[in-house]
């Protein structure tokens, strides 16, 4: 697994075999209308997205990794560095997942289409 392919893919919202497509419609994961948009297949490449119904609840996975990651992050600096109290740490912990939520959304999605996509250059059409 080439990990420079794979970050590039999930950073800059672009289709896991050929790098150019976008995988979802709107680049603004927070516009909440639009959050779920994606395209069923690579505007350039025309991979089919979703394999199967269902394939994205396995992203759910990667979101609740992303999440857990996010918390035990800020669960070490409060034990380490900082200095607050435990409501308020819950109440910044609490608020900082809601607003991440959007984002992290997304991010899971495209890390769940990495891990059973491959990036193939000569899958470029334009």
């Amino acid at each position: 697994m080439k990990i420079a392919s794979k970050t590039y893919s999930v950073l800059f919202n672009k289709c896991p075999q050929c790098h150019k497509g976008d995988v979802f419609k709107f680049k603004n994961p927070y516009s909440l209308k639009n959050m779920f948009n994606m395209h069923e297949h690579c505007p350039n490449c025309n991979l089919k997205y979703e394999r199967e119904t269902g394939f994205f609840y396995g992203a759910m996975y990667a979101s609740y990794a992303l999440t857990s990651g996010w918390f035990l992050l800020w669960f070490i600096l409060y034990l380490t560095v900082l200095d607050w109290d435990t409501f308020y740490f819950a109440l910044f912990v609490t608020i900082t997942i809601i607003l991440l939520s959007p984002l992290a959304i997304r991010l899971s999605r495209l890390i769940w289409l990495n891990l059973f996509f491959s990036y193939e250059p000569d899958k470029n059409k334009k």
